[in-house]
């Protein structure tokens, strides 16, 4: 077997299953375990899953264990994410004052947006929504790498000076037991305190972030309302709060 053909069997077995070990991947490929775990540095450099311990999962998968990179995030469901951004731009009020999450899906809703006044905890969003001569305005805080997002006790100090009309937040998993999740705790106090200050909001986000469960909550299933794309599974197409685009 072809290198190429062989990283396209790993990333083909991974999507198919979610996780897979590198011994599975050995056996089934008929490799060396060394020649396996080169083949996923290489595969999780290119952003096409994600290397752990042991093996590797999906990068639908691993978003709930850790923040991925936005650059490990920007190929993913692009159509799906058009069509939730273009909904949920539709959906704000004139003179509104909006608060925008971090997040690759909220990065596209900017593209969206009216022209208004904006908060962000993301430096990149801050820099798109000026570009597109908003006035912005950017919590303080520690630049967390992954996803350019300010965290820490001087954004939660910024957040109480606000009130906003609607908001708009990611989330890595969306459960109707364990609410909205995130796989960091100081990312997470950051969504709960903006949600807090939000008369409206709105999470975005793909379907594929149903039924998973990261390891912080930041907000009950009801706090918010979700715009989505994709294949949503029934149980969640039924609920009053979830419109399917």
């Amino acid at each position: 077997m072809l290198a190429e053909d062989r990283l396209n069997a790993i990333v083909s077995m991974v999507q198919q299953a979610g996780s897979v070990t590198v011994p599975e991947l050995a056996e089934a490929l008929g490799v060396t375990a060394s020649t396996i775990r080169r083949d996923l540095q290489t595969l999780d450099r290119a952003h096409r899953i994600a290397k752990v311990h042991g093996g590797a999962t999906s990068l639908e998968r691993a978003h709930v264990t850790r923040d991925l990179t936005l650059n490990e995030r920007s190929d993913l469901h692009n159509d799906d994410k058009e069509r939730i951004c273009a909904r949920a731009a539709a959906l704000v009020e004139p003179e509104s004052f909006v608060y925008i999450d971090s997040g690759s899906t909220t990065l596209r809703l900017i593209e969206h947006l009216p022209h208004l006044e904006d908060v962000t905890d993301s430096v990149l969003h801050a820099q798109h929504l000026a570009l597109r001569g908003m006035r912005t305005v950017v919590l303080g805080g520690e630049l967390k790498p992954e996803t350019e997002a300010l965290v820490g006790p001087d954004a939660l100090a910024t957040l109480d000076r606000y009130n906003f009309n609607c908001g708009f937040w990611g989330s890595n998993g969306i459960a109707a037991e364990q609410g909205f999740t995130a796989p960091d705790i100081e990312e997470a106090q950051v969504k709960r305190i903006s949600m807090r200050h939000t008369a409206k909001r709105f999470v975005i986000s793909d379907a594929s972030k149903f039924g998973m469960v990261a390891p912080v909550k930041f907000a009950d299933f009801r706090d918010a309302t979700i715009i989505t794309a994709g294949e949503v599974p029934a149980k969640y197409r039924a609920m009053d709060n979830v419109i399917t685009v």
